[in-house]
């Protein structure tokens, strides 16, 4: 990605990750990915189920099962890159400088120990303070997200959908981080609930100057709280850029078709479009552009050559002018296909 006056908090240069499965097979799950987190903004990672996205994030905290490995790229957290460090050192950036909110929220939390003693886990396993001040920054941290501190030494049982939606935030907030990744943060919770939690994420993001990373597949939800977003299909980048830029003038036939797929509620008589086909598997991935065989306006290069991603526009603003514009630091706008023209991006 191109650099701007501000450094990112994250800079993730062509990220690769690779799993092996039982029989051999060697699954290219996510291929050559590029983006930029800046601080106190609020980058979301979009695409159907599959397309990498958590895979991704796994691999930015280096949490990946046994199968999976990082074969290529730079993951720049702070100018350090952690793909280069030691276990025991990157430890220390797990949960005191990033942290996750894992999927799943109903099931991540452990059944048999209070909610309380998982939050003040964290706190204790980084030597940060004695138990007693942890449990008060665990009464604090529950306050922080709309739970009263009675509900601190319940179970998970004894929590609601939103309520361990809540505390798996607390848990994510406990060591103060200055990166946010929330996995599906709203999955499986009634639409009142889902738009309780955002504006939670975004109140905590204001109080503490986090930087988040949403992985989710609901455009609406990118739409309301993201400032910037990278869109992936198969395992890649298709369109990256900032929010405006990308909802209002997509450029890649993959975001177009997933924007057209979704509901405008300005538009209630109109028919939503599906996209044909179905997405790639991970062990048969086309020679060329992977979105070639779903895809309208697909040429013959389209079939043998894989896209680079490309520089499309550059907005020169400054800095000030793009936070007092709620705008991506990073005002580049970038897609991958062999129907635009532009300055590739540099390996």
């Amino acid at each position: 990605m191109l650099m701007n006056s501000i450094e990112p908090l994250l800079r993730v240069k062509h990220l690769s990750t690779d799993f092996l499965t039982p029989e051999g097979t060697v699954m290219h799950a996510v291929e050559d990915v590029s983006f930029d987190v800046y601080p106190g903004q609020t980058l979301g990672l979009v695409g159907e189920s599959g397309c990498g996205k958590t895979t991704t994030m796994l691999s930015l905290m280096r949490l990946l099962p046994a199968a999976g490995r990082i074969t290529r790229g730079q993951v720049l957290f702070d100018g350090v890159d952690l793909l280069g460090v030691t276990e025991r050192q990157m430890r220390h950036y797990r949960w005191k400088e990033m942290a996750m909110v894992f999927q799943s929220a109903m099931n991540a939390l452990n059944p048999v120990r209070t909610v309380g003693d998982q939050i003040a886990e964290a706190i204790l396993q980084h030597g940060l303070m004695d138990r007693a001040a942890a449990d008060r920054r665990v009464v604090g941290l529950l306050d922080l997200v709309g739970i009263a501190k009675e509900r601190k030494d319940q179970y998970p049982h004894q929590y609601s959908g939103g309520m361990r939606q809540r505390a798996m935030i607390a848990m994510a907030l406990a060591c103060q981080p200055k990166l946010l990744f929330a996995d599906e943060p709203t999955t499986a919770l009634d639409v009142m609930i889902q738009a309780q939690i955002l504006e939670l994420l975004r109140d905590i993001q204001q109080v503490m100057g986090l930087a988040i990373v949403l992985v989710t597949h609901d455009l609406g939800v990118v739409a309301e709280i993201c400032d910037s977003v990278v869109v992936m299909y198969g395992g890649k980048v298709a369109e990256y850029g900032p929010i405006d830029a990308v909802y209002n003038a997509p450029q890649h036939p993959y975001t177009q078709r997933l924007l057209e797929a979704f509901p405008d509620l300005n538009r209630p008589g109109d028919r939503l479009a599906s996209i044909p086909g179905y997405p790639p598997r991970l062990n048969e991935l086309p020679p060329g552009c992977r979105f070639e065989p779903r895809c309208h306006v697909r040429i013959d290069r389209c079939a043998n050559v894989s896209p680079k991603l490309i520089l499309l526009t550059s907005d020169e603003r400054s800095t000030s002018d793009a936070r007092s514009h709620g705008a991506s630091l990073d005002a580049h706008h970038y897609a991958a296909c062999h129907l635009l023209t532009g300055p590739e991006v540099a390996d």
